[in-house]
Formats: structure tokens, sequence, C-alpha cells
């Protein structure tokens, strides 16, 4: 096995143990630290903000250097699809141990957190990194390496190939949306009134956000698609990649937009009700006068 080829299942086995020890320690300490209210929840509660601590701190890692990659890396723009940035690699790496590990807690804890369209979106962007960027496993390889580099194909065909780097950091820009979606549930847990300000505002800017990374990057997206079509180094992916290209990132789209429509109601309503009580104190205050 090469030195690439190790330093990326390093990568990917340390994301996954580190989000494995996020969860079961480290957010244990930390929350009972920074929120007094963590002690008092129930334990099913405690499993569920733990996951939502450990996606929180993923999103933030990956969507942040996704954002830099996107915005500073030329690499990652100089051959789209072909392309071979180093750090590309280093963040899909991060991301496929996190989704592995989140897939666990889903597994373990499934009568807690358990829910089938997270386990599709893990399956669909697992697809998408795991499968889609097929990799050949060096037939020298013992057992144990060859099992280890089978579930790491996708980001050693990324190593060996980079194919379609740029694509996977740019899907990865969506988990810029997460952490305020998680806060949205932490204010909820902790009883924090729905019309206080820090709520109000993190509402907001969850609507905000989750549209500009989910929904407003899907016409680029299709439009990028369209724009590589029917090219050499498009035709050179093969069908197999070409097919879950476009089928994961529609799975994984559709369900945004579910999503999107949820929040956008319940950001609706949360300012409907907001102007119906401002409506109301400001009736009370000119009987008053």
């Amino acid at each position: 096995m090469d030195t690439n080829h190790k330093s990326t299942i390093s990568i990917v086995c340390t994301s996954f143990f580190v989000f494995q020890l996020l969860f079961h320690f480290v957010s244990y300490w930390f929350s009972a630290k920074v929120s007094p209210g963590f002690n008092s929840l129930s334990f099913e509660k405690k499993i569920e903000w733990n996951s939502r601590i450990v996606s929180t701190c993923h999103s933030l890692v990956v969507g942040i250097f996704g954002l830099y990659i996107f915005l500073f890396d030329e690499a990652t723009q100089a051959d789209p699809l072909w392309g071979d940035p180093s750090l590309v690699k280093v963040n899909i790496a991060i991301a496929s141990g996190y989704l592995m590990s989140d897939l666990l807690i889903l597994i373990l804890y499934w009568k807690i957190i358990g829910d089938k369209f997270f386990i599709i979106h893990h399956c669909a962007a697992i697809y998408a990194y795991f499968f889609v960027l097929l990799c050949s496993v060096p037939s020298e390889l013992g057992t144990w390496e060859n099992a280890v580099l089978t579930c790491c194909c996708s980001v050693l065909t990324i190593q060996r190939d980079g194919v379609l780097a740029y694509v996977g950091n740019f899907r990865l820009l969506a988990e810029l949306s997460s952490p305020f979606v998680n806060q949205r549930w932490f204010f909820e847990v902790l009883k924090y009134p729905k019309f206080s300000k820090a709520n109000v505002i993190n509402g907001i800017l969850m609507t905000l956000v989750f549209f500009f990374v989910r929904i407003a990057t899907i016409p680029p997206m299709y439009g990028f698609m369209y724009s590589v079509y029917g090219t050499e180094p498009y035709e050179r992916l093969g069908a197999l990649i070409q097919f879950t290209w476009i089928s994961t990132c529609l799975v994984l789209d559709v369900m945004n937009v579910m999503w999107m429509i949820k929040i956008s109601k319940g950001c609706i309503k949360v300012i409907s009700l907001i102007r119906q009580e401002k409506a109301r104190n400001n009736l009370q205050n000119g009987k008053l006068d």
C-alpha cells in the first residue's frame, strides 16, 4: 500500500474514532460545563443532544474547510471532473469518517434518534463518496488491508484519480446549515421561548443559510452537469459514475427541497405569530391610552 493510500485511510479512520469519542465522552463533559440544563435532560434527550453536538462539530469543520477550498483553492477549479486537489481529499475523508460514525450511532440508538430520512441521506452520500468513485484494490494487499481499502474505495479513488473531487467538495458546502438547525433543537429542548431574540435570530439565519447552501446551489450544479455533458472528460467517467453522480444529487436535492419547505413554513409561522403579538400589544396599549 503506497503512502497516499495509507494517509487517506488514516484520515478516514481517525475521523471515525474522533467523532465516536466526541459522542460517547467529550460531549457529555463539555455540555455539562457549558449548559447547566444538560444534566436535567432525560437519557433519550442526552443521546440526541450528543448526536447534534457531533453533527455541529463535523459541519463546522468540513463546511468552513470546504468554503475555503471553493473560494481560494485554484487546484479545485482547474479540472472539476478529473482534478486531484489534495485539500479536497482531506475534507472528503473527514466527511466519510463522520458519515460512518453517525450511521453507527443511528443504528445503535435507533429507537431514540433513528430516522429513515437520515439513513437515506447518509447512504446516498456514502454511495456518492464510496461507490461512485470506484477504485481497484491492489492484489498484493493482505485480507485486512483489502477489506479496509474496499470500504474506503471512494476516497482512495480521489487519491488516485481525483474523479469528481470538486463536485464532492461543492456538495459539502451544504453542511454550513447544520449548526443552525441543531441550535434550533438545543433552544427547544432547553425550553427557550419561541419568541426569544436568540431563537428568532437563529431561525431566520437557519432559513437563509439553508436556502443559500442547499437550494440556491441546485441550479448551478445541474447547470454544470449540462455544460460538461457529452464532453470527453464526462464520457471518460463511464456510465456507472455518471449515473451515480446524477442519481445521488437528485436524491439529496429532493430531500433538501422537502426540508426547505418545512423550515420555511415554520419560519413564516413564527414571523406571523410575532406580528400578531405586536398588533395585540399595540391594540392593548391604545386601549390603555
